[in-house]
């Protein structure tokens, strides 16, 4: 229908609601004929709009009948205004969203700007020095010539008084110096970080050290924060910096331009029970320069007996932060941060086999660079409403029970004599240790904590904790997790006191949230359990986990794997007590540049692929997975004091036979030879290619056409080739309450779950209710015709995202004996809303 609108706009442009309700339109009604709406149908027409962008004929044909001044208006002229109307809502959008992403590209083509000119700068430092040692070979004389000009000494500059304010002003200008010029110049050697590459959809530009003292690493990035708030947030390390246990500041000199002088004592947790932890005594510096930029920058102090309390750092070994820190300059639509984490770690420490830990700037980067850089582009998300949690909880209460988590997993396996833990004999037992704190809850008896630590050979931890992750059967004792879950919900602990109870072995996952790149997940895990008596038969025997995973993308090199959980009560309230537990899997070696086999024991996981191929990697399929990796697991149990030893008992044999569980498990993932790219099958998985071929067939039987091509692949291929399908195809049960069985990665994608999780979403929950009826009228079609094609529409993902798609093409699954296994559904052109 030819349609034509007149708009009167402000000399700006801009669209608002304001002027939208007083502009009038001229529509033709298809016969020569238009109408020029009065503001006040307008803004009758604006207020339905408002509650349903898209009403049915129904409601356009109610609405006139409700308001009589629209009673001169055809219906099919209310249904083409609401065309325009959804048109102009989208154009405005899109705008906007062009609009950011053009401040995007703007702020990371300054930033690479300025990367280009920090490294045309190296380039001519490397050049100097190139020609300087070329000069040396020529003429070794000249090395030993005191009186060559090409011998140049450079002064060493005089100790700083660290006792008195002036001292402490002079160092902290030097730390100043020195940290912009390694966050803009040349004085680290900086190369890129493995596997970050820089674009508009990225989170920012990273690198790492190469051939300087310590470890280092140095991000920078767009945010869409003010500097002051970006800088009071890092200020704040222990809200996103998991591994930092405490920081005081003790000292606070001000300094010009409204900055500070801060002496800070900070304390930081080991990752394993196979080294002590680290504590620093730092200068911090506030200033704003003279371009407006927010420093804050950092240093130790001299004196390794330096600080605060001297008795509570006997458990710690002072450590360096060399000059680092946040640079903030305010640009538009946000600010530009640079960071730099630049630590000596005092690797000598160590036991050798987990040095590499201490002496990787990967490691450093993931745990404290990137994750500053992730926490803000969090919080700058949440501040403007992109991101949308589950069953209504606000993020800071989320972020809570993650860093809860996080802490009390970190308590654990530190075992802190301050915190009351304190080691007990276990039978002289070496490779496991428990310590026991009764300050956690003095009135009925305290907390145990049974702890590990392994070495892991070829076995890739994203790929561990991601089955950990989906199949607790494996290795978890239902009524171990059964007891601590009791402790909590009756604030009781004992052990022998238990009712009977079966458990399925089902776990249903709950998405809570996720961080902005997914790297973090939170989550409730319901256990099913069933009551033995049928007294006991009204009582509710599920177990309540909150648990969090981390580190399950096995392309982010050096990034910790974790599975953190703590059994909690089903009414699941803010304030309940946690005592997490869990599994953390740190990388000790870098990991080979070609991508790696995702090997799993069963169909679901057997499915959860990489991206699409990489051919280049193909290329490099001769090279071996060669990696070690260190495996820390800490369990807490809580007791009462007359059980403490029947406790002990059972949770040292637990986590001795979690242990062998998780190496059974990694010696069957483990790849035994070069990596393979894109899907590989275990044995145990036919099912996998067979429900692949049963989809491509049915689907060009009904369709005489080929869902995938080549249509002559073997059964892995088509397998591959159905998961990178980029239609989001999904089968569902025959069932009374169709639930969903399979999903490629384009249909877990865009129900934003795992595989596992998808066998508990049925198919009303992603459709409203007309979606719901015009998909249950298709059922019908769908089993008498074999198939059907449902018109474009929206639906919804597990995390409350609307979806929209161009089309539904809905066709029977046949299996053996020609009958029907499933319902397929290829949701066509899908894309966020």
């Amino acid at each position: 229908m030819p349609m034509t609108n007149t708009v009167e706009s402000s000399s700006s442009g801009s669209f608002n609601r304001q002027q939208q309700q007083q502009q009038q339109q001229q529509q033709d009604d298809g016969n020569g004929k238009y109408v020029r709406y009065t503001s006040e149908q307008v803004e009758a027409l604006e207020r339905v709009y408002a509650e349903c962008p898209k009403p049915s004929s129904m409601r356009r044909q109610q609405l006139i009948r409700e308001c009589p001044i629209l009673s001169n208006i055809e219906p099919k002229q209310i249904k083409v205004w609401f065309q325009n109307r959804r048109c102009r809502e989208k154009q405005r959008k899109e705008a906007c969203r062009l609009q950011t992403v053009n401040r995007k590209l703007s702020a990371m083509n300054k930033l690479l700007i300025e990367e280009n000119d920090r490294l045309q700068k190296q380039v001519t430092h490397l050049v100097c020095e190139n020609g300087f040692m070329r000069q040396q070979l020529h003429n070794p004389a000249a090395t030993t010539d005191a009186s060559c000009d090409s011998v140049v000494t450079t002064p060493q500059p005089p100790l700083k008084d660290e006792s008195n304010p002036a001292g402490l002003f002079s160092i902290a200008e030097d730390t100043l110096a020195e940290f912009i010029s390694k966050a803009t110049g040349t004085a680290v050697d900086w190369v890129q970080m493995p596997g970050m590459k820089p674009g508009p959809d990225s989170m920012g530009i990273v690198a790492i050290s190469h051939g300087c003292s310590g470890v280092a690493a140095r991000a920078c990035g767009l945010v869409s924060l003010e500097p002051i708030k970006i800088a009071d947030i890092l200020k704040d390390r222990l809200s996103w910096f998991h591994e930092c246990r405490s920081l005081e500041v003790f000292t606070v000199f001000p300094a010009g331009n409204g900055g500070s002088v801060e002496l800070i004592y900070t304390q930081m947790y080991a990752p394993t029970t196979l080294a002590p932890a680290r504590d620093f005594w730092t200068l911090r510096y506030t200033t704003v320069l003279d371009d407006g930029s927010l420093v804050v920058c950092e240093r130790s102090l001299s004196g390794s007996g330096a600080g605060p309390h001297a008795s509570a750092t006997a458990q710690f070994v002072r450590a360096e932060i060399l000059p680092s820190g946040y640079l903030v300059r305010p640009c538009e639509g946000g600010s530009i941060i640079h960071i730099v984490d630049h630590l000596d770690l005092e690797a000598y420490s160590v036991p050798e086999v987990v040095r590499p830990l201490y002496q990787s700037s990967k490691y450093i980067a993931q745990k404290m660079t990137i994750s500053a850089l992730r926490y803000i582009r969090q919080i700058a998300q949440e501040t403007t409403g992109e991101v949308v949690y589950n069953f209504g909880r606000q993020p800071a209460v989320l972020r809570t029970f993650s860093q809860r988590l996080h802490r009390g997993f970190n308590d654990a396996v530190n075992g802190f004599s301050d915190d009351g833990w304190s080691l007990i004999n276990c039978g002289g037992s070496e490779d496991v240790t428990i310590a026991v704190n009764t300050m956690k809850n003095p009135l009925l008896g305290g907390v145990l904590c049974v702890k590990a630590s392994m070495l892991l050979q070829n076995v890739p931890p994203a790929l561990l904790v991601r089955f950990l992750r989906e199949h607790r059967s494996e290795w978890a004792d239902f009524n171990i997790d059964a007891y601590s879950a009791a402790s909590v919900k009756s604030g009781t602990h004992a052990f022998p006191g238990l009712r009977p109870t079966r458990f399925s072995g089902n776990q249903i996952i709950m998405p809570l949230g996720h961080t902005v790149e997914h790297e973090e997940m939170l989550e409730v895990i319901r256990l099913e359990g069933h009551a033995l008596t049928e007294e006991d038969a009204v009582i509710s025997r599920d177990i309540h986990l909150l648990q969090i995973c981390s580190g399950i993308d096995e392309n982010a090199v050096g990034a910790c794997s974790e599975l953190v959980f703590a059994p909690i009560d089903e009414m699941f309230p803010e304030d309940v007590p946690l005592l997490p537990s869990g599994f953390r899997i740190i990388p000790l070696e870098a990991k080979s540049d070609a991508l790696i086999s995702q090997q799993t024991l069963d169909l679901t996981s057997s499915l959860e692929v990489t991206p699409a191929p990489n051919h280049a990697a193909e290329e490099t399929s001769s090279v071996t997975y060669n990696t070690r990796s260190v495996l820390t697991i800490a369990f807490q149990f809580p007791f009462e004091h007359h059980l403490q030893d029947t406790i002990a008992s059972m949770g040292l044999q637990y986590v001795r036979n979690v242990i062998c569980s998780v190496q059974r498990v990694a010696t069957a993932i483990a790849p035994s030879e070069g990596p393979h790219i894109g899907l590989k099958l275990s044995p145990g998985s036919p099912e996998a290619v067979t429900l692949a071929q049963w989809i491509c067939q049915s689907y060009s039987h009904h369709f005489r056409t080929e869902l995938l091509r080549p249509h002559n692949e073997g059964g892995d291929s088509v397998l591959k080739l159905l998961w990178h399908h980029p239609d989001a195809i999904l089968c569902c049960s025959m069932k009374s309450l169709p639930v969903f069985t399979f999903a490629n990665q384009a249909g877990l994608d865009m129900l934003e779950t795992t595989l596992v999780a998808l066998q508990d979403i049925t198919l009303d929950k992603i459709f409203d209710e007309s979606g719901r009826k015009s998909m249950y009228t298709d059922f019908a079609k769908i089993m008498q015709q074999g198939c059907a094609c449902v018109p474009g529409g929206t639906c919804m993902s597990t995390m409350g995202r609307h979806v929209s798609y161009e089309q539904v093409v809905a066709w029977k699954v046949m299996g053996e004996e020609n009958e029907v296994h499933c319902i397929a559904f290829a949701f066509i052109n899908w894309s966020f809303m």
